[in-house]
């Protein structure tokens, strides 16, 4: 094996945004990370949510507004089959 090719690895201390810090071990002698297991919803069970331009509500809107769409098209396409069906049924007593 090589002499000197490895980076060297150090006991590193991680520091979260929120102010929670950790020791582990990396070849960077600090680390700084956004997030970490104290902070992150899915092990607080908390669930944060940032919508600065309204993007929940906008998608909202328009999902809401495609299901009244197609209820509308399917109630129109209910109404087709059945006069066509009671024009059938006048065929056949005729």
């Amino acid at each position: 094996m090589k002499k000197d090719i490895h980076p060297k690895y150090h006991e590193t201390n991680v520091t979260c945004a929120c102010g929670n810090s950790f020791d582990s071990g990396s070849t960077l002698k600090e680390l700084k990370t956004e997030i970490c297991s104290a902070c992150h919803p899915f092990y607080t069970g908390k669930q944060k949510i940032v919508d600065s331009a309204n993007r929940i509500k906008k998608f909202e809107a328009k999902v809401t507004n495609k299901a009244k769409v197609a209820a509308d098209h399917k109630g129109k396409k209910v109404k087709r089959a059945a006069r066509a069906k009671t024009k059938a049924d006048k065929i056949d007593k005729e």
